[in-house]
C-alpha cells in the first residue's frame, strides 16, 4: 500500500470536497497571521511552530483551491508530492516534511532540540513559501485543478 493510499483510508485523510476559493483565501490569511507571530514570538519552540504553520497553511490553502481536505499533515505533503510535483520540488517537500518533524519535537518533546541550521532555514523560507504558494494559486486554473482531483480520485 503506497502513502497515498494509506493517507486515502484514513478517517482525516485526504478527501475530496468542493473547490473552494474563499477557504483558500482563509487559509492564505491564516499563513500571514502566522508569519506575523514569527516576529512577535520570543521562545524559539514557538518561532519553529510559527514558520512551520506559516509553510503548512500556505499549502493548504492551494488544497483548498483544489478542493482536497486532509486531517494528517505528513498525507497533505505527500499529496503535494504526489500530484503538484511541477509546482514544487522534491527539496521543498523533503524541507516541508523535515520541518514538520521540527514542530512536532519543539511542540511535544522537552528533551528533543531543533538544529540551528534547520531552526534558520525555517526563519528564511517561510515567507519565501507563502509567496511562492500565492503565486501558484494565482496559475491554478479550473482545468488544472480538475486534473489533479482526476489523478486523485483515480488512486481512491
Amino acid at each position: 500500500m503506497t502513502k497515498i493510499d494509506w493517507c486515502l483510508n484514513q478517517k482525516d485523510g485526504l478527501t475530496l470536497i468542493e473547490s473552494s476559493q474563499n477557504l483558500a483565501k482563509a487559509y492564505v490569511r491564516k499563513a500571514e497571521e502566522s508569519l506575523e507571530s514569527i516576529k512577535i514570538n520570543t521562545v524559539r519552540d514557538w518561532k519553529i511552530s510559527t514558520a512551520y504553520y506559516t509553510m503548512y497553511f500556505s499549502l493548504y490553502a492551494i488544497l483548498m483551491r483544489i478542493g482536497v481536505k486532509c486531517g494528517i499533515h505528513s498525507c497533505t505533503i505527500e499529496f503535494a508530492k504526489q500530484f503538484m510535483g511541477e509546482y514544487f520540488s522534491r527539496e521543498e517537500m523533503k524541507f516541508l516534511s523535515d520541518s514538520l518533524g521540527a514542530r512536532i519535537d519543539a511542540q511535544y518533546y522537552v528533551d528533543r532540540s531543533v538544529p540551528d541550521e534547520q531552526f534558520n532555514s525555517m526563519l528564511k523560507k517561510a515567507p519565501e513559501f507563502l509567496v511562492k504558494c500565492k503565486a501558484i494559486l494565482l496559475k491554478l486554473d479550473e482545468r488544472k485543478v480538475n486534473e489533479i482531483r482526476t489523478k486523485l480520485k483515480s488512486n481512491s
